[in-house]
């Protein structure tokens, strides 16, 4: 399911200015002091999955939240996939809040962006597939093929390379974005930082 909170830091930062200034309270900002990096989780309510076989046609799959916390409920789309096949993965996220004509609105640039501060981690069903093998890097230290990275040469995780196993069902596919500022590394996991996206969809091989 998606965590995301709809009153966003940005909204209760708006919020503790406006009592400030209505009570005269002077806000300071110490001038050998470097900004603090901002930590706002993204609001997604939109993830695409696009998985695209060399030569073949892409699978695509949704996962919709379009009002996050309110009454209506997330749909989530099914991964099926052909057994034995190689697959890039690419993950696109959209706030649907704002117009796509909007700048706020394609999260996934956002991401990229500041790929410094964000990770994309992945699980899976153990024999879902066999390259990379085992089941994934969300409180694991399992392998992940990642195809793109940030500025530090780390992974981001917008792009992935995949191999399915043998034909299967009933298995799931987890997918979370987590928020790192001033703390991704190479040694950094899916524990640390928030989570701005974690969905499950369920897989089949086929």
């Amino acid at each position: 399911m998606l965590h995301i909170k709809l009153f966003s830091m940005k909204s209760q930062l708006k919020v503790f200015l406006g009592v400030a200034l209505l009570s005269g309270v002077a806000l300071l900002s110490g001038c050998d002091k470097d900004p603090e990096p901002e930590n706002i989780p993204e609001e997604i309510t939109k993830v695409v999955l696009t998985f695209t076989p060399a030569g073949g046609a892409p699978v695509v799959v949704e996962a919709n939240d379009p009002d996050l916390d309110g009454p209506q409920d997330i749909v989530v789309g099914s991964i099926a996939l052909a057994a034995n096949t190689n697959y890039t993965l690419s993950i696109q996220m959209f706030n649907g809040f704002y117009a796509p004509t909007d700048s706020e609105y394609n999260v996934t640039e956002e991401v990229e962006e500041e790929g410094a501060e964000h990770q994309l981690f992945f699980s899976w069903s153990e024999g879902a597939f066999s390259n990379p093998s085992g089941i994934g890097n969300i409180g694991a230290t399992g392998t992940v093929n990642y195809t793109d990275s940030d500025e530090n040469g780390l992974p981001i995780g917008l792009s992935t390379n995949w191999t399915t196993g043998t034909a299967t069902t009933g298995k799931l596919f987890r997918v979370m974005l987590k928020h790192q500022p001033d703390i991704k590394s190479a040694s950094s996991t899916s524990a640390d930082g928030e989570s701005d996206l974690d969905i499950t969809f369920p897989l089949s091989i086929n």
